[in-house]
């Protein structure tokens, strides 16, 4: 599966193939098999650890905060991520010829831009909550509440689905792949509508981010010389530097992301080897995010224990202390 931006680009393509089949490029068997074994475990590996995540957060009720139901659907697209796309990338790569036919050369661009495109804006979500948490510490309660959260997250993802039917519409509409060269999965987008998903899937969310990211952490250097200075109070003390920490766990997440997806949308113009590269390294993201909590948050190592020691089998341990 390819993605191209423009008509031009999907006539020198299909140009160089022959007008009545794909041409199956045949790979050296230590070649083949170095491919599917390391993304087939980097597969496995992103869908246990973003399960692992999934299930802390509806199982313990400690968990049940807004800010982690935006986790939660950051979690919930890294899985899908996991489940989906890297195993089409490991069939696609390995083979470049398509032979899941039709429906699926439709279905499988349009799920994996629905996971992109509801990723980042989850990141914005998060980025929004951080904001007043940290910089609005009082307000915070009033403001973010569980049904608001729940609602921009359906928001979020309703959005990204009528969002991505939109840019692939000249795709739905028009497939070359199957009208002249049979066996290749082709996305074609527009130039209008690639420069469009540029703004609104990346730049626009990133901009929000960076603008946000930058102000949370003004503030928080502000608090910490407060802190030192003795002139808040104690509870305060606690409130604050719980929600610096959660910032900066996740500031980590938003900017691998960043470092991650970067590329991606410039990889139109790449050549083969370049767009699979970058490509891996945008599907790895998805297994990132899992480790990052592992490594900075308590509550998911100790959740993790419990899950993977049966722990939440046993009465009430929904009600663990996990802090």
């Amino acid at each position: 599966m390819q993605i191209l931006p423009g008509e031009e680009e999907i006539q020198d393509l299909l140009s160089c193939q022959l007008n009545t089949s794909c041409q199956k490029q045949v790979r050296s068997r230590n070649e083949s098999a170095f491919v599917y074994t390391a993304l087939s475990f980097v597969s496995l590996l992103t869908v246990l650890l973003n399960m692992l995540v999934l299930i802390s957060i509806s199982h313990f009720r400690q968990l049940h905060t807004p800010t982690n139901v935006l986790i939660f659907s950051l979690a919930l697209a890294d899985l899908l991520v996991g489940a989906q796309m890297i195993p089409l990338e490991m069939i696609t790569r390995s083979n470049p010829c398509w032979y899941l036919g039709r429906l699926m050369c439709y279905l499988v661009p349009y799920a994996s831009t629905v996971f992109t495109t509801s990723s980042i804006w989850n990141l914005a979500l998060i980025s929004v909550d951080r904001y007043i948490a940290v910089c609005e510490p009082l307000l915070y309660p009033s403001r973010v509440t569980m049904r608001r959260i729940i609602s921009c997250t359906i928001l979020n993802w309703t959005s990204s689905f009528t969002y991505c039917s939109w840019l692939l519409l000249h795709h739905f509409g028009k497939p070359y792949s199957y009208d002249s060269c049979s066996g290749l999965c082709v996305v074609i987008l527009t130039t209008n509508s690639w420069t469009v998903d540029l703004f609104v899937a990346f730049l626009c969310p990133c901009c929000v981010i960076i603008v946000l990211y930058i102000r949370i952490f003004t503030v928080a250097i502000s608090q910490a010389r407060s802190i030192k200075s003795n002139s808040v109070s104690t509870d305060l003390m606690k409130t604050s530097k719980s929600e610096r920490k959660a910032a900066k766990t996740l500031s980590i997440v938003i900017v691998i992301y960043l470092l991650c997806f970067a590329p991606y949308f410039s990889s139109n113009f790449a050549d083969w080897f370049s767009q699979m590269v970058i490509n891996w390294i945008t599907q790895i993201n998805s297994c990132l995010n899992p480790l990052i909590y592992a490594f900075f948050y308590p509550w998911f190592k100790k959740s993790m224990k419990c899950i993977i020691t049966l722990k939440i089998l046993q009465p009430f341990s929904s009600e663990l202390n996990l802090m």
